[in-house]
């Protein structure tokens, strides 16, 4: 059997194998030793041996399997051993505050609609008369608030003046509703 990559000689080695018999054929002829042909290797075990059967292999696929099941075991088994411990703690009871002693005449709601009406507290009432009733409100109430609302299709520009209105009558709590809300509710 010829090797499919043939070894090239060493330079210097003396040549050997099939390839250069005939080197060696022609140095026989010329006084030296011919090359001798390469010994087959004995088998290991003769055939029909009870060590000539081929031997078992541990295939390597499975156990990773195994031992990738073991340890997920392991580690869901250790995960359950862990108790969480906590301590009993005794949490209070929510309880509803008790009325404000503001009374229910220091809000004042501020409504604006489209077609330029304006609302007090659901009562109709004109743009003139709102700085009147936000300085009587003022000098009625010690620390009034006013709520400033528009209907859903109030312009911007009415909002605006609204607001200024209370800014000018010093009025400090004032909050602005984004919900739109029906006109006069």
């Amino acid at each position: 059997m010829s090797p499919i990559f043939p070894r090239t000689p060493r330079p210097g080695a003396p040549a050997s194998g099939p390839r250069h018999a005939a080197c060696g054929a022609a140095r026989a002829g010329a006084g030296a030793a011919p090359f001798p042909p390469p010994k087959k290797r004995a088998a290991i075990h003769p055939p029909g041996s009870p060590a000539a059967r081929p031997r078992a292999r541990v295939e390597i696929i499975p156990l990773i399997d195994v031992i990738f099941f073991l340890l997920a075991t392991f580690v869901l088994f250790t995960l359950s051993l862990n108790k969480i411990q906590s301590i009993p703690v005794e949490l209070p009871q929510a309880t509803l505050a008790p009325p404000s002693p503001r009374a229910e005449n220091d809000l004042a709601i501020l409504q604006l609609s489209a077609t330029g009406t304006a609302y007090w507290n659901k009562e109709p009432i004109t743009n003139a008369e709102i700085r009147p009733r936000l300085l009587n409100l003022k000098a009625t109430t010690p620390s009034p608030r006013v709520l400033v609302t528009g209907d859903d299709a109030a312009s911007y520009g009415a909002v605006i003046a609204a607001l200024d209105e209370v800014r000018k009558a010093g009025i400090q709590q004032v909050s602005i509703e984004t919900a739109p809300r029906a006109s006069g509710r």
